[in-house]
């Protein structure tokens, strides 16, 4: 592990930083790579998290890629075509599906701009809030290149085709009231006020059973590739099994008794 993710964990709910604020956090080195995914898999497997939070060190959330590797032909960037073809099937697309196949709620806390893969992985979250100074930018042609990260299956998924496109063919970037109002973020808050707030909305999911928490996720993300029948099976083999829950018994009293339940994820 390096220093260029910090991770912390406490009351059920993991918090993520990209710490190379002089370079802007770019995310499409090897070992950033290696350490998001890492990092990924660690959220599946440790049953005690019940949220995570994803934010970056410094004025940017995160640049993307590094400009002067692109300039320099490094790193990912490197090589002929067969060679960055298998360069980003190694490395920035394994942080989108690692990201997307994350099973709890995952807040992107965007503190300052996003720009390409940057932006991307704020949209494989599950919920964005942004500080005042968050801009948004899809911007791949204007560095003469395509996103090649999944930003063209997940924008349009979270602002709708017209304001994919228009994001992604002029690669202007959006502010943050912009992208509050195209639904591309649920909330705007000042800067100082950012992480109050992402770490208020993160107890408010973290207060619900964990288990009920992570399959809910799972049927959202199948809605997005399945047909209504198949979600509608599986959610029902899910109700199956939540039923047979002490969480779901321990709900259900919590509500009849007009007080807060107490969830230990069995």
């Amino acid at each position: 592990m390096t220093d260029k993710l910090l991770v912390t964990h406490e009351d059920g709910i993991a918090t993520m930083t990209l710490n190379m604020p002089e370079l802007r956090n770019p995310i499409t080195g090897a070992d950033v790579v290696d350490e998001l995914c890492a990092t990924m898999d660690w959220l599946n497997q440790d049953q005690s998290i019940r949220c995570a939070i994803l934010t970056g060190a410094g004025k940017a959330f995160s640049s993307g890629g590094n400009l002067k590797h692109m300039r320099d032909k490094e790193g990912i960037f490197a090589g002929d075509a067969i060679a960055v073809r298998n360069s980003y099937r190694a490395g920035i697309q394994r942080v989108a599906k690692a990201v997307w196949s994350v099973e709890v709620p995952m807040i992107a806390a965007v503190n300052g701009p996003a720009y390409g893969a940057g932006c991307d992985l704020t949209l494989f979250c599950d919920i964005r809030i942004a500080s005042k100074t968050a801009v948004f930018a899809e911007n791949f042609v204007n560095v003469g290149i395509v996103s090649g990260d999944g930003g063209s299956w997940i924008l349009p998924r979270q602002v709708g085709l017209s304001r994919a496109a228009e994001m992604a063919f002029t690669a202007d970037p959006i502010d943050a009231e912009t992208a509050l109002a195209w639904g591309l973020v649920s909330q705007v808050t000042e800067p100082e006020g950012l992480m109050d707030a992402a770490m208020a909305m993160a107890h408010r999911i973290a207060r619900n059973p964990p288990r009920q928490l992570r399959l809910t996720k799972r049927l959202m993300r199948e809605g997005t590739v399945s047909t209504l029948d198949q979600v509608l099976e599986l959610s029902a083999a899910y109700q199956g099994a939540v039923h047979q829950t002490q969480d779901h018994a321990e709900a259900v009293s919590a509500l009849l008794e007009r007080r807060e339940g107490k969830f230990s994820g069995a």
